[in-house]
């Protein structure tokens, strides 16, 4: 008998991987989620290789990374891949929950799954900007300024939160040791969450692109699935190396390769891109309270899926859903673009009219649509 059958560790492991029953209609799309956990794989390896020669101080900060780059053996490589490597985990999130939101797979019986998926979102970008922060450039100091900041908008506790953060009355080395510590436990529970993401779905099977149950055409993972799965891993190694090998900054900020300085003011505070889309919200309203709430709306509202009420699960039968989808997807972009751009006309204007559209389109006219389209489903019942 194998030992993974008698090692209860290795069987579970065996069971939900190998062994997981898998719907035979799924495509390509639903490759995502293995790819996000290879990703997540190499980027907490090259972390730790990163962390074993990185200084946590305002001082040394900027110069270790500069250490790593120039004198460890692979360094710049190692530490060009944990850069990219977050730009393509977040390129793969927001493919996996467009995916999931076109097939709703956040339906019952997957709804603990979908929730445990938003969380691991919040904490994915509370690590990346952790992590952005720490190679205290000119971007990665006034950013921290800025978003810890941002927690002083709440009545109250609010300055007291920012200062506890900075570990001062600003950015200084108190913060690069809170922010390496935090950044680290974030990440392991991020594995934590995603492991236990995984277990959850592979409970209940993937949902499949027709909306119905899969119960009656599933077949084991291994091989055709695994090797289904390898293909698009590949294909991600292939993106990763083409980015460090000849493009390594081209996601990243200028201003980030230059010595933090507190008395100079970069002509623009942005964010990595990733994150451009939420800046972009916060920046549209004139109240720093109401742009942080809307800006944690704009992840939260994904909880809400779960109260869909829709009779028919798929959106690939439903026209007006999909277009609702495409127009909320397309101001998502429209927002990361303005992100970007200085606080000036025409992007002031553009980016509250974005923000306006994205709003209405998914928190109010995307639930209401189900409500439709259940009671045009009766009265057509009831005429027939």
């Amino acid at each position: 008998m194998r030992y993974s059958k008698i090692n209860p560790i290795l069987r579970a492991g065996v069971s939900n991987i190998n062994d997981s029953a898998t719907p035979s209609s799924i495509t390509y799309a639903y490759n995502i989620g293995s790819l996000l956990g290879m990703l997540m794989g190499i980027m907490i390896i090259t972390g730790i290789l990163l962390a074993l020669h990185y200084i946590a101080s305002a001082s040394t900060a900027f110069d270790s990374v500069i250490h790593i780059m120039n004198d460890i053996s692979f360094g710049t490589i190692i530490r060009y891949c944990h850069a990219n490597i977050a730009s393509l985990i977040f390129i793969s999130l927001y493919a996996h929950i467009t995916r999931n939101i076109y097939y709703s797979s956040f339906r019952a019986p997957r709804t603990s799954t979908w929730l445990i998926g938003i969380v691991i979102l919040v904490l994915a970008i509370g690590t990346a900007f952790l992590g952005y922060s720490l190679v205290f450039g000119q971007m990665s100091l006034w950013g921290a300024t800025v978003i810890c900041s941002l927690f002083s908008a709440i009545p109250i506790f609010g300055n007291y939160i920012s200062i506890l953060l900075w570990g001062a009355f600003s950015v200084s080395s108190s913060t690069i040791t809170r922010f390496f510590a935090l950044h680290y436990l974030f990440a392991l529970i991020v594995i934590s969450a995603a492991i236990v993401h995984l277990l959850m779905l592979h409970m209940h099977s993937s949902s499949t692109p027709l909306g119905i149950s899969g119960n009656y055409d599933r077949h084991a993972m291994s091989p055709v699935f695994l090797i289904k799965d390898s293909i698009t891993m590949v294909m991600a190694i292939m993106v990763l190396l083409f980015l460090v090998s000849y493009i390594p900054n081209y996601l990243s900020h200028s201003d980030n390769y230059v010595v933090a300085n507190s008395l100079v003011t970069p002509a623009s505070i942005v964010p990595e891109w990733y994150l451009l889309t939420y800046y972009a919200i916060l920046r549209s309203v004139p109240n720093k309270l109401v742009g942080v709430i809307l800006m944690l709306l704009a992840i939260v509202w994904l909880a809400a899926l779960i109260l869909d009420v829709s009779i028919i699960r798929s959106n690939s039968y439903k026209i007006v859903t999909r277009i609702l989808l495409v127009l909320g997807l397309y101001c998502f972009v429209v927002l990361l673009s303005l992100g970007s751009k200085h606080i000036e006309a025409p992007y002031i204007v553009l980016g509250q009219s974005t923000t306006l559209i994205y709003f209405i389109t998914l928190l109010f006219a995307l639930p209401s649509i189900g409500i439709l389209e259940n009671y045009l489903m009766s009265r057509n019942t009831e005429s027939n």
